[in-house]
Parts: structure tokens; sequence; C-alpha cells
């Protein structure tokens, strides 16, 4: 059986009211960026939220993989892609989703600091209080761990779920009732279905891909 983990999933509207609330507090901090830099790829929305609350055109990104599907992580985190931005004597703002370990962030710091910045400030939605990161910046602190299902990476974090179910479940239903008493995660059969279908998620010798 898979290890149980509980997850919550932030809609779309509460992702635009915790970035609206974290750039209100980078305002009030007194702290005026030059250039917001995002973690991708968790933190390419809220970032580019983020400049919208505050009237930042400059943006940039950086590529880190640590975290993959349905809460599993690589050993370490990897600069996938470093920055390719002059950054130098610049105030930045480093925004990422959540500062789940704070092994990315770290990481992320380290690596933008060889490019001789003025300052970096931390910024993210949410900020689990078992991380060994402290964020300058955060909208929501997650005090009880639970793994985030954000809106743009619901359909990779199911598909990552389900994978990891032991035995595979055998039909739709049985993915659903499986992922709710294992994941805390509830979806309508027909959520569920374009998931699986556009994810290529088979049941049996069933396949629910487009045009299948």
């Amino acid at each position: 059986m898979a290890e149980k983990i509980r997850c919550e999933l932030i809609s779309w509207a509460e992702v635009q009211r915790l970035c609206r609330r974290l750039a209100g507090r980078v305002r009030a901090s007194g702290y005026r960026p030059d250039i917001v830099i995002a973690i991708g790829r968790g933190g390419y929305v809220p970032a580019r939220l983020v400049c919208d609350c505050l009237d930042i055109m400059a943006l940039t990104t950086i590529k880190i993989e640590h975290y993959l599907s349905g809460a599993s992580r690589q050993e370490q985190a990897v600069i996938r892609y470093p920055l390719k931005a002059d950054i130098r004597n610049l105030r930045v703002l480093l925004v990422d989703d959540v500062n789940d370990s704070g092994e990315t962030l770290e990481l992320a710091i380290g690596h933008l600091q060889t490019f001789d910045p003025g300052e970096i400030r931390t910024a993210v939605m949410h900020h689990k209080t078992t991380t060994s990161f402290r964020v300058d910046y955060y909208a929501r602190k997650v005090i009880k761990w639970r793994w985030l299902i954000y809106p743009w990476a619901v359909y990779e974090d199911i598909a990552g779920f389900l994978k990891r179910l032991s035995p595979p479940p055998q039909s739709l239903a049985d993915a659903q009732q499986r992922l709710a008493g294992q994941f805390d995660i509830e979806f309508q059969l027909k959520q569920l279905e374009d998931i699986c279908a556009c994810m290529d998620i088979r049941f049996g010798q069933q396949s629910l891909a487009r045009g299948v």
C-alpha cells in the first residue's frame, strides 16, 4: 500500500489572493525590487502576479529541479537552467510557490550571489514550518505539513499519485476512491476522467487517452 500523504488542492482564486497579500507585504516592508526572479517551474505564475501587483516589468527566471510529480523528489536539488540576466548591484526579489524543505531556495540564493546582486530577498506563497530556510516574505504559513497541489500542477501531481498506488486501480471509480482515502484528494469522476485521458493513464487494458 502506498504511503498515506495529506494533500490540499489550491484554487486559482486562492493563488491570486495569496499573491496580492505577498506583494502587499513586500511593499509594506519598504523593499523596492529592481527585478523579480522566478524559480521554475512552480514560481512562474506567482512571480508574474507579484510583478503585476508591484508594477514591476523586470522579470526573469532560473529553473531548479527537486520535487517531482506526486510529492516524490530527487535526492538533491539541481540547477537545470541557470540565470541568464545581469543582476549586478540590483535589488532582487526571488519568488517561488512554496518553501518546503528549503533546499531549493538555498541553492538558488547561492547561485544568484555569484552574479553580485545588490541585495536578494525571498518571497513565497506558502511557508512550511518544517523548512530549514527562513524566507523574507510569505503569504500563508503551513504549520501541519501537507502536499500542496497548485492549479498548474494538478494533472502532473494526480498522475504521480495514481502511479504510486499499489496494486494499480482497476477502474476510474476505484482510482477516485483510493485518491480520497490515501491522499485526501477529492475529485468528481468527470474531472478525474479528463486528467487520466490527458495523461494516458490506463486501468487494466483500458486507455483513457483522447482518441484511443
